[in-house]
């Protein structure tokens, strides 16, 4: 279950907590810091709670819980040690449709208590959606190392400015590179300094300075384009440069093969824009692309056309480089981790190795027209591994013309299908039978062919996913867990069975 994150205003509004002990204490103090109104139900309190009470800083019933409490507040926190009173509170709650919190019990509650990073205004919460609560606090942890107490003081003096940065930069996209500009600055070094008159004397300065420039750029300045590569789908593959033009795109024109894992990571609010080719299915043309990236640009917007692997293998982005140079539209280059270099290693597969391959080619075989125009010689030579994108569709000729110019029949190849993701697939067997395997198997794109002696690297090396389809009974790792229980004779024939219909 995926749960919508939300910060709740809570000052001077009314909250049930059920239970008087240490817990209870802990959820009352965060309430407390919140404005919130707080009633604890409890016959017995803490030593802490009893002086909240005692003070007026919170108020106490001691009855047993009655479900007509819940009709003024606005949430409800059980922590009793009685499930039977926490069910009733949360069956109450539901009913009410209050949010309620039951302690260690994330099947009854409707909200979680996340951990939390306090750099009041600014204000991290991290939930694991009540699952694993102690990876949420490590996780706090690590944050709280590397977040500056400063931050909470730089969000101040953005609010303090944030109503004259809007009159001043109406545009949205010249107000967000004005924040970016604050926050990175020296601002925020005078901050951290401990200079907060310094720090807003300069923040004075930086808005005026921004609005001369403002006022002194000409009429339709032109935005820029960064061609930036989004690797084979792993998020954790994408550079850092890659991460920070995402997050300063106002427009994201992204391939069909970028995952969805790498578009989360880009600004929320940047529009995003498919502009996927796939064999058959072209349905935005390369003009058009061409077309959108010159419309934002001159919009003044920051435009990333993100595409899988790297622009500059298989990514046609040299034409869209000579477009944008050919209309002076402002461009940078960002490279990615392309996809055969990805796709081998993650299934365990060295493109090039002293004892199997000297050399290793990249090759594209999507339409008949780029099939006619190899050098088919050249390929089928030995000692070599092929790299070849695109080519699900014409697996059966590349197997026939590779074999006709003497490949070896027996030649491995490992297919490799959504390379670097979770549903990642290799399918393994010979150049004999590849055209068969891709079919037994229903290969889909996105997938790689790697085809070499290398290959059968993918059955002894193999480390990310689910075995190889093809692998042997030596090349399937069988985890230490495990080994125990292939001890007893259904569980061998269970996995000789995997094997065989690999």
């Amino acid at each position: 279950m995926k749960l919508y994150p939300l910060f709740a205003d809570l000052s001077q509004r009314a909250v049930l907590v059920v239970g008087g002990g240490a817990v209870a204490e802990r959820k009352i103090e965060a309430l407390l810091a919140a404005q919130a109104v707080v009633t604890v139900n409890a016959v017995e309190l803490t030593g802490r709670l009893q002086r909240w009470v005692a003070q007026g800083r919170i108020a106490q019933r001691r009855e047993a819980f009655r479900d007509d409490w819940l009709d003024p507040v606005w949430l409800v926190v059980a922590a009793t040690s009685d499930r039977a009173v926490n069910r009733q509170v949360a069956a109450a709650a539901g009913r009410r449709r209050v949010f309620v919190n039951v302690v260690d019990d994330a099947a009854l509650s409707s909200f979680h208590v996340p951990a939390v990073i306090d750099r009041a205004p600014l204000t991290i919460a991290i939930s694991s959606g009540g699952d694993a609560p102690m990876l949420a606090r490590l996780l706090r942890e690590r944050l709280e190392s590397l977040l500056d107490h400063s931050l909470g003081a730089l969000a101040a003096l953005a609010a303090k400015l944030r109503k004259r940065i809007r009159v001043r930069f109406a545009d949205m996209a010249a107000r967000r590179a004005f924040y970016e500009s604050l926050f990175a600055g020296p601002v925020a070094t005078l901050l951290r300094q401990g200079r907060p008159d310094e720090a807003l004397a300069a923040a004075e300065y930086a808005l005026a300075a921004a609005e001369y420039a403002l006022a002194a750029a000409p009429a339709g300045s032109a935005g820029s384009v960064a061609l930036v590569g989004a690797g084979p789908g792993d998020p954790g593959l994408l550079t850092l440069r890659a991460l920070r033009a995402l997050n300063e795109a106002d427009v994201i024109l992204h391939d069909r093969l970028v995952s969805a894992e790498v578009l989360d990571l880009a600004r929320r609010d940047a529009e995003r824009i498919e502009v996927g080719k796939q064999a058959g299915n072209h349905h935005t043309t390369q003009d058009g692309i061409h077309a959108l990236m010159l419309e934002h640009a001159r919009a003044g917007r920051r435009v990333v056309r993100l595409k899988g692997g790297d622009p500059f293998v298989f990514g046609r982005g040299g034409e869209e480089l000579e477009f944008l140079r050919a209309h002076k539209i402002p461009y940078e280059v960002v490279p990615g981790i392309t996809a055969a270099v990805a796709c081998a290693a993650y299934a365990g597969i060295a493109l090039t190795h002293r004892d199997h391959a000297q050399s290793v080619r990249f090759v594209t075989a999507h339409c008949q027209a780029s099939r006619d125009t190899l050098d088919w010689t050249a390929l089928a030579q030995e000692r070599q591994t092929l790299a070849v994108y695109m080519g699900v569709a014409g697996l059966a000729e590349l197997q026939q013309r590779l074999i006709e110019h003497g490949r070896a029949a027996a030649t491995p190849f490992a297919l490799i299908e959504n390379g670097s993701r979770a549903e990642q697939r290799v399918v393994t067997g010979t150049l004999a039978n590849l055209a068969e395997r891709a079919a037994v198997h229903a290969v889909r794109s996105p997938a790689l062919l790697i085809l070499g002696e290398v290959a059968a690297l993918a059955t002894s090396l193999a480390w990310f996913g689910s075995p190889p389809l093809g692998a042997s009974v030596h090349a399937i790792r069988v985890p230490a867990s495990r080994q125990a229980d292939l001890a007893d004779a259904p569980a061998r024939a269970g996995l000789l069975a995997a094997i065989h219909r690999a």
